[in-house]
């Protein structure tokens, strides 16, 4: 009997308890109502509030190929207060992000209302254990109804659900009143082609200003990208095959038919193979950047085609892959020819080389700050890629080729990522060098030295050196600072001041070596 008492009496407490939580509740919803922020902003302007305190990963988008992401937490003010979480429910712009991965598209569509919607998805990072389900799809295919999608930016491993979710923007089979898309951003990582075709041949894209496709797409409808497209101001295209590639004519109807373009990135299957032989030019006047890569024929015949404004910021051309001597007969009149073309060349430059199994380039940038911090400095980086790997020789020699036709007077700074001991006739080329970086460097005899039974000899290679980094320097020995003190010394013989900084893998030098450096250089730092 006593035992039944106090499980009677545990039941009546346990019901006291969740009462007293109710009170607990409504007694901080009295207490919050009284809070000053409740009380004195307006619920509108609290919500913009709320959009505004969104926190976005820092630095996003990196590049066209980034998409939007939201830091953990973004959403903690829901939590502050039964207040806070109303007004935040009743304000559809927090909800037009639905998140990078199908788990947040379910959790979040449901709340954002009327508002433009960003479909943004990035699968490959975050993984898909959430299948493309009927309530998303129901979602997507009735914002395609109302029009009121604004940004679909995909990025995707998985070549089925990217497949699921380009169908459901194509309802029915009709075509998507897509009339206020903006940006499209596709990006395929799987080897399995996804076939867009149906979408850009039902869809109405009149105010897409940037498109991106990089990956595995298959497109049959070219035609139909002129004829809906003419506000476009980023075109970037690296499908790779089996998409057929646009006809010449395809391809420059629709860079005809968006002649705003200030972007264009044209590589592999989108690159035109065919022998078109006639003369039809697209002036793209207000281009600024240009990326092409692909057969060498086939960029400059596209080039060929092409008015190009006088100044571009940057420019890249890769993928060559004729023969060296090939390359750099058509490549070499092209680099003269772009150089004196661009007056803003006229100005201090800056060469970055590189070399690995996969390509060769060299780039060369505008030191000079620009009046407008907005601007990005003039870039051009022109690639090779070799069929093999060519020995150390070649390799020199390739890349004293490519730095030839440069205006080599104006060259201020020069990093090389090459490796290995740098011929004495790359440094002869260029006089002006007054900030040298050299990556994977070993500490050699004539170290930056000419030799003394060569052309050079009795010469200073860098008369106007002044910073000299060092980065993962090979091994440190008491010969390898001996060859480094005797460079210095022949570098600093005529009084010339200059700086010196080492990097390395368990880098140590003795106080006595470190004493004797600084003696010789400005300022010398080493780690």
């Amino acid at each position: 009997m006593g035992h039944e008492t106090n499980i009677d009496s545990i039941q009546a407490l346990d019901k006291q308890i969740e009462e007293g939580k109710g009170d607990i509740i409504k007694l901080k919803r009295v207490r919050n109502s009284f809070l000053n922020i409740s009380t004195r902003v307006p619920p509108e302007i609290l919500g913009h509030i709320f959009v505004r305190c969104l926190i976005w990963k820092a630095g996003r988008p990196l590049g066209p190929w980034d998409v939007d992401q939201l830091q953990e937490g973004s959403y903690n003010f829901l939590r502050v207060c039964h207040h806070w979480y109303e007004v935040a429910s009743l304000t559809p712009e927090l909800w037009s992000f639905w998140g990078n991965t199908l788990q947040g598209w379910k959790k979040r569509h449901h709340r954002s209302g009327a508002t433009p919607p960003d479909l943004v998805l990035d699968g490959g990072k975050s993984g898909l254990d959430v299948l493309f389900d009927e309530s998303i799809e129901d979602a997507i295919r009735g914002r395609v109804i109302q029009g009121t999608i604004r940004r679909i930016h995909l990025t995707s491993g998985y070549a089925h659900t990217l497949t699921s979710i380009i169908s459901s923007l194509t309802p029915n089979g009709e075509g998507s009143q897509g009339e206020n898309i903006e940006s499209i951003i596709w990006q395929s990582r799987e080897s399995t082609p996804v076939d867009i075709s149906n979408f850009f041949a039902l869809s109405r894209l009149l105010k897409l200003r940037l498109l991106a496709l990089s990956g595995n797409f298959r497109i049959s409808s070219w035609d139909r990208l002129a004829s809906q497209t003419t506000l476009l101001v980023a075109l970037l295209l690296t499908v790779k095959r089996p998409s057929p590639s646009p006809t010449t004519s395809q391809l420059l109807s629709i860079l005809a038919s968006n002649l705003n373009l200030e972007r264009l990135t044209l590589s592999d299957a989108a690159i035109p193979n065919d022998t078109d032989r006639s003369t039809f030019q697209v002036p793209l006047r207000n281009l600024k950047v240009l990326t092409l890569a692909g057969e060498l024929r086939h960029l400059f015949w596209l080039l060929h085609r092409l008015i190009l404004p006088d100044a571009l910021d940057e420019v890249a051309l890769t993928g060559f892959k004729s023969t060296l001597d090939d390359v750099l007969q058509t490549l070499t009149p092209y680099m003269q020819d772009y150089f004196q073309r661009d007056t803003r060349f006229q100005n201090p430059l800056r060469i970055s080389s590189s070399f690995s199994a996969a390509f060769a380039s060299i780039s060369v940038s505008v030191c000079t700050q620009t009046t407008a911090p907005a601007q990005k400095p003039p870039r051009a980086m022109f690639a090779i890629v070799p069929a093999t790997l060519p020995p150390p020789v070649v390799r020199k020699q390739l890349f004293i080729n490519l730095i030839a036709p440069l205006p080599r007077e104006r060259i201020v700074s020069f990093e090389d990522r090459i490796g290995g001991k740098l011929p004495e006739e790359l440094f002869f080329m260029m006089p002006n060098i007054e900030t040298l970086r050299i990556y994977g460097v070993k500490l050699s005899e004539r170290f930056l030295q000419p030799n003394p039974d060569g052309p050079y000899a009795n010469t200073k290679l860098l008369p106007s050196l002044r910073s000299l980094l060092l980065k993962r320097v090979i091994r440190v020995n008491d010969d390898d600072l001996d060859h480094l003190k005797t460079y210095l010394a022949h570098q600093t013989s005529d009084n010339q001041t200059i700086s010196l900084r080492l990097t390395g893998y368990s880098l140590y030098l003795h106080p006595k070596a470190v004493d004797e450096i600084e003696g010789l250089v400005e300022m010398f730092t080493y780690k």
